[in-house]
């Protein structure tokens, strides 16, 4: 049975590493006055704000149904989760661009450049901690699929995100890191500026991706692929069940409702056949914790129309 990963502690650690890597490179960036080096200060500070709203996101979806949100709130995960892609991709992303830019018809040269390498150094390392655990609860999550179809497919928008964002942090870094060092040893500015330029490309791809990502599951999604497939066979495996007609999943933050049309064995008895058929749900449920709630529609046997009762005479 697949598992998920946790998301709680994927973005905890993220935001630890990107608060430190933050305030190591704001004081870089004040001594070497380093674009590179302020873009990504200003992108760990943005992720830092997209963290807390991750958190704030599953918070909101632990809120138990209600009369007025009978399928409770686990996509408001997916609301917030959006949001940070945008935040990711203008406060990061556009914001780069234009530091890039500005530096690149006004380069500057670098000053105390050690500081910047330093702290880059420091800042791979950290985020490098942070996205080794992010991968291991991904890891508990896409099996046997690559992180890509794992990235299509997960319906844990948060997680999604988080892989998103530190990925963009690593090699962000290992941009702005290059970017220093070329600086130094050709005494080129342009490579400050060609560097910050980079990281707001990179921000902005990793951002539209997440984006299109996360915009499929507030539309209403299916369960993932893999748990889709699982809970098909679980209800095919069981003997009440003749053929399963229909399977409709919809993946509601942590939760998820499915909708069951299937022939019974058992036709004739329609008590027992109701019977049957809370077995199914409660063993459903107990397989599949994420389902909480479940409709069941047994096919009843096709009566004969007139004409055909007719002919049968």
């Amino acid at each position: 049975m697949a598992s998920s990963g946790d998301s709680n502690r994927a973005i905890l650690f993220a935001l630890g590493a990107n608060f430190a890597i933050a305030v190591a490179k704001g004081v870089a960036a004040y001594f070497t006055r380093s674009s590179a080096m302020l873009a990504e200060t200003v992108h760990s500070l943005a992720d830092c704000g997209n963290q807390l709203l991750l958190l704030l996101g599953l918070r909101q979806a632990r809120r138990p149904p209600s009369p007025e949100y009978p399928l409770g709130h686990g996509k408001a995960t997916y609301f917030w989760s959006f949001l940070v892609a945008v935040m990711l991709f203008s406060v990061g992303g556009m914001f780069s661009l234009y530091e890039g830019v500005h530096k690149l018809q006004a380069p500057e040269p670098l000053r105390q450049w050690w500081w910047a390498a330093g702290v880059l150094v420091f800042g791979i390392v950290a985020e490098g901690i942070s996205m080794r655990a992010c991968l291991q609860e991904v890891d508990k999550s896409r099996g046997e699929r690559t992180l890509w179809q794992w990235f299509r497919q997960s319906r844990q928008s948060e997680l999604v995100v988080i892989f998103g964002e530190d990925l963009a942090a690593l090699l962000g870094l290992c941009f702005a890191l290059v970017a220093v060092m070329m600086t130094v040893v050709t005494g080129n500015p342009m490579w400050d500026a060609l560097g910050t330029i980079a990281i707001g490309v990179l921000l902005v791809v990793v951002a539209v991706l997440v984006a299109i990502e996360v915009k499929a599951m507030l539309i209403g999604q299916s369960m993932d692929p893999r748990r889709q497939a699982e809970i098909r066979a679980y209800l095919e495996g069981r003997a009440e069940i003749a053929n399963i007609i229909s399977l409709i999943t919809l993946q509601l933050g942590n939760r998820a409702l499915v909708s069951v049309q299937a022939r019974m064995r058992e036709e004739r008895d329609a008590d027992a056949m109701l019977h049957q058929i809370s077995a199914i749900e409660r063993g459903l449920k107990a397989e599949f914790p994420e389902v909480l709630w479940s409709f069941f529609e047994p096919e009843l046997p096709r009566v004969p129309t007139a004409e055909e009762e007719q002919k049968h005479f």
